[in-house]
C-alpha cells in the first residue's frame, strides 16, 4: 500500500511511525539529526496526515498496512520506530520478524482497563474541544499559557513547543479521518511480549511527564514484560517526547547503529 511519507538521509534505513491523530511531522526535530547517519523515512498512516483511510482503521489493519508499505517500498528489516499506537505497531511488526531493530516511545498496550479507558476518553475529549475552540486555535496557541492548557496532555514541556508546530499539530488532529476509529480499537489492543520478538535490540522509552499513558504504571509493566530490553526514562518529556527532548530521543536510534 503507497502511504505518504518523507525520506531523506542515507544509510541503514529507518522507519519512523506516528500516533493516534498525529502525522509523520511530529519527528520532525529529530529527522535532521537522523538523517546524517539513517535513510529516514517518516510515514503517514493511513487516514493520518496525506494518507488515504482504509475501509477499515483499526490498529491490526494500520499494522498490515505499514508492512505491505514496506514490501512495496523493498524496504527490508529495516530499524523501526514507533510512538503510542506507532510504538504498538512497530513492535507488532518486529514479532512478525520485519526489523533489525525497534524502539518504542510510549506505545500503547501496557495499560490495565481502567488506563486504556482514561487513554481513551482523554484523546477523544481532547479531539472535541479542539473542534470546539478551532476558530480561536491559532490565538489561542500564539501564547505560552495557551499552549500549556492544550497540549499539556501529549507534550511534556508544551510551553516551548512553537506556535506553528503546535498549530499543525491540533490541525492534523482534527484532519485525521481515521482517528475514531483507530482510537475505538485500542480496545482490543493487547501488549506484544518479549517472547513474541525474534533476537533484536529492543529500546522502550517513556517519558516521565507522560500523562497520557502513565509512566508510572504503564513503564513498570512494560519492564516487567520485556525484562531483556534497554529500558530508558526522558526526563522531563511528555507521552510525545520529541518536542521536549530531540537529542535524547535521536541518541536513542543512534544507538543501535
Amino acid at each position: 500500500m503507497t502511504l505518504n511519507h518523507h525520506r531523506v538521509g542515507a544509510g541503514d534505513p529507518l522507519v519512523l511511525v506516528h500516533g493516534v491523530g498525529s502525522r509523520w511531522q511530529v519527528w520532525g526535530p529529530t529527522i535532521d539529526i537522523l538523517a546524517e547517519s539513517f535513510d529516514v523515512i517518516a510515514v503517514d498512516l493511513p487516514g493520518f496526515g496525506a494518507s488515504q483511510p482504509l475501509p477499515r482503521t483499526d490498529v491490526p489493519a494500520l499494522a498490515d498496512a505499514l508492512a505491505d508499505f514496506l514490501t512495496e517500498q523493498g524496504i527490508e528489516r529495516p530499524h523501526l520506530a514507533g510512538n503510542s499506537m506507532g510504538g504498538h505497531i512497530v513492535l507488532d511488526l518486529a514479532a512478525r520478524g520485519l526489523a533489525r531493530s525497534v524502539t518504542a516511545y510510549s506505545p500503547i498496550g501496557f495499560w490495565d482497563t481502567p488506563g486504556r479507558i482514561w487513554c481513551q476518553q482523554a484523546l477523544g475529549r481532547a479531539k472535541n474541544l479542539c473542534q470546539l475552540l478551532r476558530p480561536a486555535v491559532p490565538a489561542l496557541l500564539g501564547s505560552t499559557a495557551g499552549r500549556s492548557a492544550l497540549m499539556g496532555l501529549v507534550f511534556g514541556k508544551p510551553w516551548q513547543l512553537p506556535a506553528d508546530a503546535a498549530v499543525l499539530t491540533v490541525e492534523g488532529l482534527l484532519g485525521a479521518g481515521g482517528f475514531d476509529a483507530a482510537l475505538a480499537s485500542f480496545t482490543r489492543v493487547r501488549p506484544v511480549t518479549a517472547g513474541a520478538l525474534p533476537d533484536i535490540p529492543v529500546t522502550i522509552a517513556w517519558g516521565n511527564r507522560d500523562i497520557l499513558l502513565t509512566y508510572a504504571t504503564q513503564s513498570r509493566r512494560a519492564r516487567q514484560l520485556h525484562p531483556t530490553a534497554r529500558h530508558v526514562t526522558l526526563r522531563g518529556s511528555g507521552h510525545t517526547p520529541f518536542y521536549d527532548d530531540p537529542e535524547g530521543c535521536a541518541r536513542l536510534l543512534l544507538d543501535q547503529k
